[in-house]
């Protein structure tokens, strides 16, 4: 009994050991490393890596973190329960502008193992880089003190409820106020900085954003949500590449970030 109590708490410290916020942070700051060079060496890749570019499985060599760029502002959120990172990239002043969310997850011998990538340039939603570097870099995102944090649970839920609200009405959503939208470079929090709500009208028809994948950051009271956005790309009635950053403060949303990618230039409806 006692050598099976060892073993479990040998792998719970392996664990602990390989997804520790040190461990996360380092690869973040490889990764934005790799970014701004262009060149991988910085990252520690396993064999059989998968990469995906706004949903699109692409061999490294062809993606756009193979190309160098001028990162103007990155922040990113450390998922150590289930062994992942979310960075959002600002590239403003780059050539050619960007703005990047990025989700990876590893393997056990701390090698990554997954990279996904929503990569958002001049044509997508409302895309305006210069506009979200500015409003990006005037948020507050500092760790929320221990006894204040919400749980993964808070956190994830109000992210769902956010999505799931667009087209049901019943959906309460825990909007702060005052709580300000990021989309694409239209911020919501300059119309009324100490009052300002979240608050999304009703989409005119039902969808289903579908294919979420979670990151959980307690210790700064975020959730990034990768997912597929319906209705707003006509040729992509399944989805079109999306991201929803979260900033929850006392279980209430005070910041949102979204990145959606359209599959044909300017889209919407």
């Amino acid at each position: 009994m006692r050598a099976h109590s060892l073993i479990g708490m040998s792998f719970a410290l392996k664990a602990s050991a390989v997804c520790d916020r040190a461990f996360l942070e380092k690869t973040a700051a490889g990764y934005i490393q790799a970014q701004a060079s262009g060149k991988l060496d910085s990252l520690p890749l396993a064999a059989n890596v998968s990469y995906q570019e706004n949903d699109v499985p692409l061999p490294l060599s062809q993606a756009v973190l193979s190309n160098p760029m001028t990162i103007d502002f990155n922040r990113t959120i450390y998922d150590t329960t289930e062994c992942a990172l979310f960075t959002e990239l600002t590239a403003a002043t780059n050539p050619h502008p960007y703005v990047i969310s990025t989700r990876m997850l590893f393997t056990n011998d701390q090698r990554i193992s997954t990279i996904q990538s929503v990569v958002a340039d001049t044509g997508d939603w409302l895309f305006n880089a210069t506009s979200y570097l500015h409003w990006t870099q005037q948020e507050t995102w500092d760790p929320i003190p221990p006894g204040r944090r919400d749980t993964r649970s808070v956190l994830r839920a109000a992210g769902d409820a956010y999505l799931d609200s667009w087209t049901n009405a019943t959906v309460q959503v825990p909007y702060g106020t005052p709580c300000a939208r990021l989309e694409g470079g239209i911020y919501t929090g300059q119309r009324n900085a100490s009052a300002n709500s979240c608050t999304m009208p009703l989409f005119p028809e039902p969808f289903t954003i579908s294919n979420r994948r979670y990151v959980v950051d307690e210790v700064l009271g975020a959730v990034g949500i990768f997912n597929d956005f319906p209705f707003i790309e006509k040729t992509r009635p399944e989805g079109t590449p999306s991201t929803n950053l979260f900033r929850v403060e006392g279980g209430r949303i005070r910041y949102i970030h979204e990145v959606t990618v359209c599959a044909t230039r300017n889209c919407g409806r």
